[in-house]
């Protein structure tokens, strides 16, 4: 779409990135993944967005914070903008978000209590270690028992002694 000058209320891709905190890549990256529509041009070919395009950068923004993928909010922005409500989907993406939250912090508390454990072991290893003489810290059966992270499982998390 071109337009022949500048439209009133209508903002270069810089004015927009600054308002929103984000870069001008960030707004062609939007436009490329459909999260933002195909801005009117200058003749000189320039990007010119319209002045809601603030807000609309914005949503995106909070959609990310709160866990969607930019092909979830693409998908999202496509229903509204057909008309089309997308209030249950939108509801059922962030239930999915709290359900794996909640499943990461119980790993996050299980992870805390085992350093813990880890740190209470390897005090007493240094106590009983003479200066200047390897503790062999890490070679400490204990942590066999920390997660490590699996490319290519649901939670990412294996134990070490699963791999021997």
């Amino acid at each position: 779409m071109t337009t022949s000058a500048r439209s009133p209320g209508s903002l270069g891709p810089r004015d927009v990135a600054r308002r929103c905190g984000v870069s001008a890549d960030t707004l062609r990256h939007y436009e490329r993944k459909g999260l933002l529509p195909a801005p009117a041009r200058t003749p000189a070919g320039y990007r010119r967005y319209p002045a809601d395009t603030i807000a609309r950068v914005q949503l995106i923004q909070r959609a990310l914070l709160v866990g969607f993928t930019l092909e979830e909010v693409a998908r999202v922005l496509r229903e509204r903008d057909s008309g089309r409500p997308p209030c249950r989907a939108v509801r059922g993406l962030v239930a999915e978000r709290l359900t794996a939250l909640d499943a990461r912090l119980r790993q996050l508390r299980a992870l805390r209590k085992e350093l813990e454990g880890l740190l209470t072991e390897w005090d007493a290893t240094l106590a009983a270690t003479p200066p200047g003489q390897p503790a062999h810290l890490l070679d400490s059966p204990r942590l066999s028992t920390l997660p490590v992270r699996v490319p290519g499982r649901r939670d990412g998390l294996r134990r070490i002694s699963d791999t021997r």
